[in-house]
């Protein structure tokens, strides 16, 4: 009991130490800091003394910035894709029956017209057959002519006519048969246009499965792309379409010729195709191609540049100079933007047409800040 009695004083003590020791650097801080604040306003004093002395003093404390004022304009939205380029015409020749490649009548590279030669098959047995028909068709022909003779006299009987007449014919349809096989063995131009590539060579078997030349005919072409199904229902044909050509640095403008009536299940597009004159050939099949759609139109908004746009808590927002009491200050606008296109963003509210929009100094002022317009 007595130890207890003895400890209780000891807290308190200890207690009521701590406490003014508390107060003391309490009161140790506060007088610092009354010294600190006394020596800053000296040092302001001594600035501004030499400053005036010097003549660097601050006179005008404005931030100097640039505006544009707000004006309604036509914003165009567009898309970019990448197309490829088919020659309208690009056809594999081949010879409409088989045999052995006797000659090869074109060079690679040669223009050549519809139905100019470009090879032709070994025909030997083909044609011995046709002077052997030949021979009997005159036959057939003479039988049936004194037959028919006979029968315009009424000498001689119906069946001897008929059969005359029926031998002459069967002949007849067996050479025109023949004749065919003849022409197929001529390797023609089925278009107009160059001879890209010559598969085979002379002495060679070709066959109706077997690639013997290719033709390409580019005076005009089509262009491919494929565009996010996002685009089905603002893209139509008849649409003008802005085409850059990257290793030609040549820029052209067409309508959309049509667009696909499915949609691609593996990477969710749709295919629009172009077409194109191309007189002087300049455009090659397989050539990339880049395509400038645009998808939306608006012909009095209000658009700014996008990078004049900044971000805080609340949203979105913009400077804009404001008069306050006859002086120019920055005002801080938020703002709701919309689609942006080539560095421009549309706004759908926030700005007016006649405001002032800072378009120069606006990183250096915040809500408020004094400025001069320059």
């Amino acid at each position: 009991m007595k130890k207890l009695l003895l400890i209780l004083p000891l807290v308190v003590l200890m207690a009521c130490s701590a406490t003014t020791t508390e107060e003391g650097d309490r009161k140790a801080k506060e007088q610092l800091l009354q010294d600190y604040r006394q020596q800053a306003t000296e040092l302001k004093q001594k600035i501004a003394q030499l400053e005036k002395e010097l003549g660097t003093e601050k006179v005008d404390k404005t931030i100097p910035v640039k505006v544009d004022t707000v004006v309604p304009k036509r914003f165009t939205h567009t898309i970019e894709v990448t197309g490829n380029v088919e020659a309208d015409e690009d056809v594999t020749v081949a010879p409409e029956t088989a045999g052995n490649i006797i000659s090869i009548d074109v060079t690679e590279g040669q223009h050549v017209r519809k139905g100019t030669v470009m090879g032709r098959l070994n025909t030997e047995a083909i044609q011995r057959n046709i002077e052997d028909l030949q021979i009997q068709l005159e036959l057939a022909k003479t039988v049936f002519e004194r037959q028919q003779k006979l029968w315009d006299q009424h000498i001689g009987s119906e069946i001897e006519y008929l059969q005359a007449k029926s031998n002459k014919e069967s002949l007849e349809r067996k050479l025109e048969g023949l004749q065919a096989q003849l022409d197929m063995a001529i390797i023609k131009s089925p278009v107009d246009g160059v001879v890209d590539r010559i598969y085979q060579k002379q002495g060679e078997i070709a066959g109706p499965a077997i690639p013997f030349a290719k033709v390409v005919n580019i005076s005009n072409v089509r262009i491919y792309a494929d565009v996010s199904e996002a685009y089905l229902t603002s893209i139509h044909a008849g649409q003008e379409v802005d085409i850059n050509f990257p290793a030609l640095k040549k820029t052209v403008t067409a309508p959309i010729f049509r667009k696909s009536s499915t949609i691609n299940p593996d990477n969710r597009t749709f295919q629009v195709r172009v077409n194109l004159n191309n007189p002087d050939k300049e455009i090659r099949p397989n050539l990339v191609s880049l395509l400038h759609i645009t998808d939306y139109k608006a012909n009095d908004a209000i658009v700014v540049p996008s990078i004049l746009i900044k971000n805080d808590f609340n949203g979105k927002y913009v400077f804009v100079a404001a008069q306050n009491s006859g002086k120019w200050k920055a005002s801080k606008r938020y703002v709701e933007t919309g689609r942006n296109n080539n560095n421009y963003t549309m706004l759908s509210n926030g700005l007016k047409s006649g405001e002032k929009l800072i378009v120069e100094g606006y990183e250096q002022v915040v809500d408020g800040s004094p400025i001069a317009i320059h």
